[in-house]
């Protein structure tokens, strides 16, 4: 029981330090993205944080196969180098002690991971798609602020607004730069003309475009190539500071829950589904791999295998991404999946675990003198 406490927790608390390191560089990674385009207007700096927090659950889906396979790599690895489980086995550990003992940890961290992939994360991809919503039905107001110049998402304009009323979202003193349609370098910057207008509003037309309406202002323009400027005063004036979004249909899937997924019976949603199940399948398969693995030698050090085993790592969810992708396109039968891929990571692991059993060492010592013979 003693024993069993120990590896377990050296596994855990290897497992719970690789995931926090691999959270922190992934949110941060995050961080900076949406902070970038909370800064380029995108979205309101007030949902800064709203969006990370609903990333996290896929965050976590994803990464919690690979803490536990890097866990079991790094605990082991060390107790391997440092001669631990040699005197474990000479007290009478087997591998396959330590294999079944590391698959109770697994089958926990299995049915964690089931929950944020198959629950959490479709629920908080749900909820961003109606934040998102939200956000396009407020016609962008939220994403103007008063004192700072902010380009316009389709790239054609540069606005500044000196004041906007928060009950009425009535802009005022409004400065816009517009760029021409065409690319021309300095003389598209010549050539550009500057409009200024006493009040402004954001409006939604039908096709979901969002334009901004100035009124009572004048535009001026230059035309380097003709050696003219002109002055013309308007009493409304409209721009387009955003182009209708597609909404694509791979990322509505990945909102919708599992339930309503096996409804659909479609290649894409069984490719969805298939894909949220991979990872708590992964985290039991990974395991089998990772434990013979982490057999080092003591003056390899508890690091030797650690590039091999990140390499099959990689592999193991480039075919699965790859194969969710044929799935998608109905280029592979959705009966048939991702399953193989398991399979094939399934039988390697088997593989492994054999060569280190003293039963696969003296399969292996018999075919080897067969060979010799």
């Amino acid at each position: 029981m003693i024993l069993s406490r120990y590896l377990l927790s050296e596994v855990f608390k290897t497992q719970f330090a690789v995931f926090f390191i691999l959270m922190t560089i992934f949110i941060s990674n995050q961080f900076v993205r949406v902070l970038g385009d909370a800064s380029e207007g995108g979205i309101p700096g007030s949902l800064v944080m709203t969006f990370i927090g609903l990333k996290s659950p896929e965050l976590v889906g994803m990464l919690m196969p690979l803490s536990m396979f890097l866990g079991i790599l790094l605990a082991y690895g060390r107790i391997y180098a440092d001669s631990e489980m040699t005197v474990l086995h000479a007290c009478g550990v087997s591998e396959w002690y330590i294999i079944r003992l590391t698959l109770i940890l697994s089958v926990i961290t299995a049915l964690i991971t089931g929950i944020f992939t198959l629950y959490f994360a479709p629920l908080a991809a749900d909820k961003e798609l109606q934040v998102k919503a939200e956000l396009a039905a407020d016609s962008g107001l939220s994403a103007l602020i008063s004192g700072r110049f902010q380009e316009t998402s389709n790239d054609k304009a540069v606005v500044f607004i000196h004041e906007k009323e928060r009950g009425t979202n009535i802009l005022s003193k409004v400065f816009v730069a517009q760029l021409p349609d065409h690319d021309g370098g300095e003389e598209s910057v010549i050539n550009s003309s500057l409009v200024y207008a006493e009040k402004g509003q954001v409006l939604e037309d039908e096709s979901g475009a969002q334009k901004l309406t100035m009124e009572n202002g004048y535009r001026y323009l230059s035309d380097a190539k003709n050696n003219e400027f002109s002055v013309v005063s308007f009493g409304k004036y409209h721009i387009e500071i955003q182009e209708k979004e597609v909404s694509h249909k791979r990322r509505k899937l990945e909102a919708v829950s599992t339930t309503e997924l096996f409804k659909e019976n479609t290649s894409e949603a069984n490719a969805v589904i298939q894909w949220r199940f991979a990872f708590p399948i992964a985290c039991i398969i990974l395991t089998l791999i990772a434990v013979p693995l982490s057999v080092v030698n003591p003056r390899q050090g508890k690091f030797a295998k650690l590039l091999p085993a990140l390499l099959l790592f990689l592999g193991y969810f480039l075919l699965l991404t790859a194969m969710r992708s044929g799935v998608e396109k109905g280029a592979i039968p959705s009966s048939v999946g991702l399953w193989p891929i398991h399979a094939s990571a399934l039988i390697l692991g088997i593989v492994l675990i054999m060569q280190e059993r003293r039963s696969g060492r003296k399969m292996k010592a018999k075919v080897t003198r067969k060979k010799a013979a």
